[in-house]
Parts: C-alpha cells; sequence; structure tokens
C-alpha cells in the first residue's frame, strides 16, 4: 500500500464505519478466546498501519507487536506509541511457536506469495495459537479499488481454507463480512477509479454504520460478502 494510502488510512481508521466495525469485531473474537481459557500473551499485529487493531490487542491485556513492511506505516504506529518492527510478512524475524496470536486483516491479498506468509504466521504461533485472518474475496468484485490499494487477489473460501491448512493450520470458523452491504460496494467498485478511502459526510458514515452493526445479529455469515472472515490454530506437535 502507498504512503499517502497509509496515511488516509490512519487518519480514517477512528471514525470511519468500516475500521470500527472490524475493530469490534476484533475484540469480540477476542473476548471468546478468553472464555475459551486461552490467556493473553505475546501476540503479533501484521500490517498493522494505523495501529487501531493492535490498540485493540493491548486494551484486551495482549502483549502486541504492530509489525509494518513500509517505513511509513511503522513510523505512523511508532507516532501512536506503539511497539513497532518493520519487517516482511513474508520472512517474520521472530523465533518460532512465539506467539500466542497472529492478527493478519487484509494482508495476504497485498503478497504476491502469499503462501510464504501464511507459512510464517504458522511457524511463529505456539502449539494451541490462533490467526485471525481477514481478506477481500469475490475476484467479480475487482475493480480500481483492488488495484488503488495494491491487491494481488480477491478470495473465495476453497482458496483461502487450502492457503491456511497448506501452512500447517486448522481453520476452526470461516465466514463472510459486509454482506448486507455487498450490492452498494458492487455498484460502487463498477464505478470506482481508484480507492475507495474517503472521509464520509457524517450522516452516511453513520447510516453504514448502523447496517454493518445489525449484520453482527443476523444470519447472513454463509451469505456471499465483500470479506471472508477465519479463525485458525496451530495443532499440537504430534
Amino acid at each position: 500500500m502507498e504512503a499517502t494510502e497509509i496515511r488516509k488510512l490512519a487518519a480514517l481508521e477512528d471514525t470511519h464505519w468500516w475500521y470500527r466495525e472490524r475493530r469490534v469485531l476484533l475484540a469480540r473474537a477476542l473476548r471468546r478466546l478468553a472464555a475459551a481459557g486461552q490467556r493473553p500473551e505475546r501476540a503479533l499485529d501484521i500490517g498493522a498501519a494505523g495501529g487501531g487493531n493492535t490498540r485493540v490487542l493491548r486494551a484486551h491485556g495482549w502483549r502486541p507487536i504492530a509489525l509494518e513492511y513500509s517505513a511509513e506505516g511503522a513510523g505512523v504506529a511508532a507516532e501512536r506509541g506503539l511497539d513497532v518492527l518493520r519487517a516482511d510478512a513474508r520472512f517474520l524475524p521472530l523465533p518460532s511457536a512465539s506467539l500466542g496470536l497472529v492478527v493478519a486483516f487484509d494482508i495476504l491479498e497485498h503478497i504476491d506469495e502469499d503462501h510464504l506468509a501464511a507459512a510464517e504466521i504458522a511457524r511463529t504461533l505456539r502449539p494451541g495459537g490462533t490467526a485471525l485472518i481477514a481478506v477481500p474475496c469475490d475476484m467479480r468484485l475487482w475493480s480500481a479499488h483492488d488495484v488503488a490499494v495494491g491487491h494481488v487477489r480477491r478470495y473465495d473460501r476453497a482458496s483461502l481454507t487450502a492457503l491456511l491448512e497448506k501452512a500447517g493450520l486448522v481453520v476452526d470458523e470461516l465466514w463472510s463480512w459486509n454482506v448486507l452491504l455487498r450490492p452498494v460496494a458492487a455498484w460502487r467498485r463498477r464505478n470506482s477509479t481508484g480507492s475507495d478511502l474517503d472521509e464520509l459526510p457524517g450522516v452516511v458514515n453513520l447510516g453504514l454504520r448502523a447496517i454493518i452493526t445489525a449484520e453482527r445479529y443476523l444470519p447472513v455469515k454463509s451469505l456471499p460478502g465483500v470479506s471472508l472472515m477465519l479463525r485458525a490454530h496451530r495443532p499440537a506437535e504430534g
């Protein structure tokens, strides 16, 4: 992602409906891990950009590292007081089995060799550790937005599952997100000439936030959406 897009994301993520809801979903996932007995420990937020998700991890007791490939992204995270590591997700400079949690929201689609990044996620997780992944889905939604933000691909359920399983992870849950707004996204993408990362009028942002909030409580996770979300774990050795 270009430096201008990273700065734009950092400026938008505190208020924009899309980023706010992603943080809510991450917080819910962390509470479920806690309820299942997984205690907070060292975590890695790959592609942290402005650090919104890293701050959620920290607020829930985890000891997160914000990982960024670009100097611009690492600089933004450091400005916000986060523990930052500048590195390539394909070659993580971390010991094997050293993490209890890896979060990679909207990262894999930027990497040509996504299998290398998936393998590194599996390697650095301890046995029993959790990976939380989010990616854009469905190549039918491919548009100028994907090009502008540096996407290489969009995934489907089969390709995402195969990627993580080949890396050695066990997929526990896979679901669609941003289902209700998919028709709006599809229409906008057909008419887009660049990135969708724009500040919205307050009333529009509030309306979209209400719709995406309602999705939490509706049985739509198996329907086509704009994104896929996945929870997986590294199995015990042997």
